[in-house]
């Protein structure tokens, strides 16, 4: 299991693509069963998550009464944020335990969005880190209550503007906790036009200090949305996971399934392999070509014994056998040492000062 911890420090000079730390956000797809919550664990696993995420929340403390729906509601038809939410908060303390010890058995982190202080504090002794939803980028006293545990946090900054970000940077920042920033667009789902991935550059751009990383909510499709979020400096990818992307309503008609994550994990092997180093130079396979599709400096005509050369006695043709063209100063400050045929190669030892 690879350590969050690893990807939280903001590396002076990258010198390969890595491969990003991946959580598979499993959010409320177990529906209430403790089953298909070991299932969306094992199948996380199998499909190459780094670490699985629930959340942590009851519909009274989260959600008024009628508070509206912000999801289509073509594919989730309820419309009050609490009614749907109270359908999905009978895991508390005892269950998210559970599944602590069931991901410690799968060798996969654990992780639980808390929305409110009681499940912030009972998920404490479970997590590495918390992450905070964007939806709760401008409860300052929850950020800090969350900060005052004194781990990193994973920020989303769905349906927030630059200022937004900033302030909530700023309170995290006044408390010492390490931040990374995740890129993220507050539609379920999230059309490929407004993906806004440049938003990952921006971030990038103006919060230097910290990682960045990418909450995506596109449907999967071939999973081009993350291999483009890591081109553009992702560490840390969060996509929302299902067993079952064909069951109606709640998070799983825009989720990935273990399918997906496995077809995301060989694309971006593949283009970790493509990519190479970031170091610039020449590979040893490159050497025939690097012999004989380079140039030599060759005889433009017949160049008699103990003639001083001239620009007239050269040209520069295939293969690179003899002298490169980028001795051609040189070469201009030296005599034949003998007849040198038309069409000859020249090497130094045609040559004398």
């Amino acid at each position: 299991m690879r350590d969050i911890h690893d990807f939280l420090s903001i590396q002076p000079l990258e010198t390969s693509l890595p491969m990003p730390y991946v959580i598979a956000e499993a959010g409320v797809n177990h529906e209430g069963s403790m089953d298909l919550a070991k299932r969306l664990i094992c199948e996380a696993k199998e499909g190459g998550a780094d670490a699985i995420k629930f959340q942590s929340y009851k519909a009274a403390t989260l959600a008024s009464k009628d508070s509206p729906a912000y999801w289509d509601t073509s594919k989730e038809p309820t419309k009050s944020q609490y009614e749907l939410f109270k359908k999905h908060d009978s895991f508390w303390k005892n269950e998210f335990e559970q599944l602590k010890r069931w991901c410690d058995d799968e060798d996969i982190a654990f992780m639980s969005t808390p929305f409110d202080v009681e499940s912030a504090n009972f998920l404490n002794p479970l997590m590495d880190v918390y992450k905070i939803s964007s939806s709760d980028i401008t409860n300052k006293p929850f950020i800090e209550y969350l900060c005052g545990f004194g781990k990193p946090i994973l920020l989303s900054t769905g349906a927030s503007d630059l200022h937004e970000v900033a302030e909530a940077v700023e309170w995290i920042g006044a408390k010492g906790n390490t931040l990374a920033l995740l890129h993220c667009v507050l539609n379920y789902p999230t059309m490929d036009e407004n993906a806004g991935l440049g938003m990952i550059v921006g971030l990038k751009r103006h919060f230097p200090e910290h990682v960045i990383g990418y909450s995506d909510h596109t449907l999967p499709m071939d999973m081009h949305t993350l291999i483009t979020a890591t081109l553009l400096g992702a560490r840390i990818l969060e996509k929302h996971f299902t067993f079952d992307k064909t069951l109606p309503g709640n998070d799983h008609y825009h989720a990935m399934d273990k399918e997906d994550l496995k077809l995301f994990r060989r694309k971006m092997s593949h283009l970790i392999t493509m990519t190479g180093e970031f170091e610039v130079r020449s590979y040893a396979s490159e050497a025939p070509a690097k012999a004989n599709a380079r140039r030599s400096l060759v005889a433009a005509r017949d160049i008699a014994k103990g003639s001083p050369i001239t620009p007239e006695d050269l040209t520069w043709k295939r293969p690179a056998h003899g002298i490169s063209p980028r001795n051609y100063d040189e070469v201009l400050t030296m005599r034949a040492r003998r007849d040198i045929p038309e069409d000859t190669v020249l090497s130094w030892a045609d040559l004398d000062r």
